[in-house]
């Protein structure tokens, strides 16, 4: 009996593990994908937490995300209210955000790190950032509208 616990443990784990993949952006093609987009133009979003709990907000009218995968082939990842973005600045500081929950002002971009306490926010000077990750968490939240 402990063996069948045991192994439906490390099953879930494994899936756990490896459903969640990282892809990359650099630093010029973040600048690119936000050109030309400022507070003028967020759209407003609601989305529906797995709890049934509904929140809106502005966003980006931005509907995919252009990165590469860990060998280099180029990936479009479908915006999603579980996309999760990473920023590693030069001192190895990593610094997760929604990436529907992140303006781009200049060449700082600012961000919300929880969906439960909106008010943890922080910025980052792009000129400090370097690498960019994005990873979909999986997280069952969607888009109501």
């Amino acid at each position: 009996m402990k063996f069948k616990h045991l192994f439906a443990v490390l099953a879930a784990s494994a899936t756990l593990l490896s459903s969640c993949k990282t892809y990359f952006i650099s630093v010029d093609s973040f600048r690119q994908q936000f050109t030309g987009l400022d507070s003028a133009g967020l759209r407003r979003v609601v989305t529906k937490s797995p709890y049934g709990i509904k929140s809106a907000y502005n966003t980006y009218p931005i509907d995919s995300i252009l990165c590469v995968d860990k060998d280099g082939t180029k990936m479009v990842l479908k915006k999603s209210p579980s996309i999760e973005i990473r920023f590693t600045d030069i001192s190895n500081k990593k610094t997760v955000f929604y990436f529907d929950l992140m303006v781009v002002h200049n060449d700082t971009v600012t961000g919300v790190r929880s969906r439960f306490i909106p008010s943890l926010k922080r910025s980052i000077p792009l000129s400090q950032v370097k690498t960019i990750e994005v990873q979909d968490g999986r997280k069952r939240y969607s888009y109501v509208n």
